[in-house]
């Protein structure tokens, strides 16, 4: 599969080198050019990218930006057949980014998104930690593999994003449409907890919409003032004993 990824980040950078192990041709692309990607594909199969190489003749694109810049990204796709799935794997912090209105109002970050680029995005990889997704990711049929919730309103998309997320170490858990993808974003049960799927189908069905922001900007705080060690035991207890996501 032809695999183009925007934004070579933690998370995209992490995917990049994980699918092409996995045997895809994947092209990864940033704001600053080819040159500057060498030292992340050196000793990988990743080709580094022009954005508009990185989306030519792609059969998947993901989008791996700071969640401000999705609407910039529309340009660039516009040309894409509707065929190719465009995959979100950003999220919406409004300390970080700029404050979205319609997105502080309630609509979910994806579904803003896709309004913004014009075109249907399948969400998925948001919930989850950089280092979750370097060092925690296991073969398919482990006992309690960790699953990711993706959620989408195309099912044929999300099936083809699915097994893409089992070749990067994780099972999946359809959370639903856009419409209800809020449960998977920051300050829910779902975000960032490291859960097996039957726990994670329990946390997407608890999740309390109307306090996920709250309890967002608590998380992000905690790390800010210091009061959750920046490493992935400490984030993932914080994140569960903050959400009231299920441990047991």
């Amino acid at each position: 599969m032809n695999i183009g990824i925007i934004g070579a980040g933690n998370i995209g950078a992490s995917l990049a080198r994980k699918l092409a192990s996995a045997g895809h041709v994947v092209k990864l692309a940033n704001s600053r050019g080819p040159e500057s990607l060498q030292d992340i594909v050196q000793g990988t199969d990743v080709i580094a990218a022009t954005k508009e190489d990185a989306v030519r003749d792609a059969d998947v694109i993901i989008l791996s930006v700071p969640y401000a810049k999705m609407p910039e990204l529309a340009a660039l796709l516009a040309d894409v057949p509707a065929s190719t799935i465009v995959v979100d794997t950003s999220n919406y912090y409004p300390a970080r980014d700029q404050a979205i209105a319609e997105v502080d109002n309630g609509k979910p970050e994806t579904l803003w998104s896709s309004e913004q680029i014009g075109r249907p995005l399948v969400k998925a990889w948001n919930a989850l930690l950089a280092q979750t997704l370097d060092e925690a990711g296991s073969e398919a049929e482990t006992p309690d593999r960790i699953a990711i919730p993706i959620a989408g309103d195309d099912p044929v998309a999300k099936a083809v994003v699915s097994g893409l997320v089992s070749e990067t170490g994780f099972d999946t858990v359809d959370a639903g449409t856009l419409t209800e993808s809020w449960r998977l974003q920051p300050g829910t049960p779902a975000y960032c907890t490291e859960l097996s799927a039957e726990d994670l189908k329990a946390a997407l069905g608890a999740a309390q919409e109307g306090l996920a922001p709250s309890k967002r900007d608590a998380i992000m705080q905690s790390m800010v003032d210091g009061s959750v060690p920046f490493n992935r035991a400490a984030m993932i207890a914080n994140n569960r004993a903050m959400t009231g996501s299920i441990t047991d």
